[in-house]
């Protein structure tokens, strides 16, 4: 494991602090890679806070380029480059933050051909994607490969955030089977509520890398920001997943 640069140690300083996480955990993050699907609303918080961090290579996946309708959550965009690629504009902005880190731009969202070896390059997945296909499809991916995922979410005034451990916790799977019917692409987004879940979402993924704490495996986190209401409900591993299941073949 690589050591840390005298400017590393000024920078992480505090955080080092924390205890349990000390420079040994500082280590862990700047050796771990994380991808990061997408970079919207929720994932460009959960790629700031990693990148403040010190996490030392993030893989941001996002296609399209900067809309007008973007602007009001997905806070690594920028007015000025409207038009032009997300995951670009990101890749910039992180950088400005934090210059030693390692960013890949992946200008494609998660689909059946990319998927296996973008999970196959990465520690850890944090999924930010609003999809139910796109997240099932990670899912499953991280379970054949073994990789942890965290799962966060957010629709209006409300965020879920849940932790996949593959071989130990239940999967997403075991909860949402098959993409709901009735879900859109377009829904209500207030920033301020995708930014709390991607905070969240990135403490889930440094406790992981560091091992501090502990993370919401078989555990929904939901929130309401309506009344500042937050509730854990605990999930359970079905046996017939078609992911993690017996009927899937899996251990």
């Amino acid at each position: 494991m690589m050591d840390l640069t005298p400017e590393e140690r000024d920078t992480y300083e505090w955080q080092m602090w924390v205890p349990g996480l000390g420079e040994e955990g500082q280590k862990k993050l700047k050796a771990a890679t994380v991808l990061i699907t997408r970079v919207g609303g929720v994932g460009s918080l959960a790629a700031y806070e990693l990148a403040a961090a010190g996490v030392g290579r993030l893989i941001l996946a996002h296609a399209g380029n900067i809309k007008p309708s973007d602007l009001n959550r997905q806070l690594l965009m920028t007015h000025d480059a409207m038009g032009t690629s997300r995951v670009e504009c990101a890749s910039q902005r992180l950088h400005e933050l934090n210059p030693r880190l390692e960013v890949v731009a992946v200008p494609e969202n998660v689909n059946a051909s990319n998927v296996a070896s973008l999970v196959s390059s990465v520690d850890l997945v944090v999924c930010c994607v609003p999809l139910f296909e796109e997240r099932l499809l990670l899912n499953a991916e991280c379970f054949r490969q073994g990789k942890p995922m965290v799962d966060c979410a957010m629709y209006e005034l409300t965020g879920q955030i849940t932790t996949i451990l593959p071989g130990r916790s239940a999967c997403l799977a075991c909860r949402v089977s098959s993409p709901p019917a009735t879900w859109k692409r377009e829904f209500p987004v207030l920033g301020a509520v995708a930014g709390m879940v991607g905070c969240m979402g990135a403490m889930e993924a440094i406790k992981l890398i560091t091992g501090i704490g502990e993370v919401l495996a078989d555990r929904l986190l939901t929130i309401d920001t309506r009344d500042m209401r937050l509730r854990t409900v605990q999930v359970s591993k079905r046996i017939d997943c078609g992911v993690c299941g017996r009927a899937s073949g899996a251990p």
